[in-house]
């Protein structure tokens, strides 16, 4: 939220203005950000217990990991690549949604996920970074509030320290991440990801089966 300031104060704008019926390329992408974020809502109320359960575990993850890292390398290689988020419309939109409620089975990634859904849907590779990174922040606010209810009421001994640390180390990672994955994404291409989770994957099939 505070990389992506600038744009989540002008989309906000412009949405508040659609209500009033002065419509905008601006107004139209924050409704597909709401629109895509509807999947991932309703798959994480209703089977968010059902995959806790029965889908964390190394083999599921591994699996996902090669997976999805193959898909993301197929996408990228067959991508036309032409449009930008302002251009794909809500039905690229709501998909881009269904792929990005996809990545809640462990080991998908939320963004590898929907910007293969967005690579395959015609978008270029700063557009699909784009676009992820946007529509992650209504899922991760939603997600960090009802987690952090959780943490609230649970029963259990809390570490804040540790907590603390952890959010610091992650804020200043993702920052740097989007910074520069943003910057360099459209000179290296998607295939160090890719090679990444392909030996992540056999790393953990290995450590499941070696």
């Amino acid at each position: 939220m505070i990389y992506f300031r600038h744009d989540i104060v002008a989309l906000a704008k412009a949405w508040f203005m659609s209500l009033t019926g002065n419509s905008s390329q601006g107004s139209k992408l924050a409704w597909w950000i709401i629109l895509a974020t509807i999947p991932a809502v309703i798959v994480g109320f209703t089977a968010k217990d059902f995959i806790e359960t029965h889908f964390r575990n190394t083999l599921v993850i591994a699996t996902t990991t090669i997976v999805f890292g193959l898909l993301l390398w197929f996408a990228d290689r067959m991508s036309k690549a032409q449009l930008t988020e302002f251009q794909m419309g809500w039905k690229k939109a709501l998909l881009i949604g269904v792929a990005q409620a996809m990545a809640l089975i462990p080991g998908t990634s939320r963004s590898g996920a929907t910007m293969t859904a967005a690579l395959m849907l015609g978008l270029t590779r700063e557009a699909a970074a784009r676009f992820s990174f946007l529509m992650s922040i209504p899922v991760s606010f939603g997600a960090a509030l009802l987690v952090t209810k959780d943490l609230v009421q649970s029963p259990a001994a809390i570490d804040y320290q540790a907590l603390g640390l952890g959010v610091v180390v992650s804020f200043v990672s993702a920052y740097l991440c989007i910074h520069y994955f943003l910057k360099f994404i459209s000179q290296i291409g998607m295939t160090p990801f890719v090679i990444y989770r392909l030996l992540l994957g056999g790393i953990l099939l290995g450590m499941l089966y070696l």
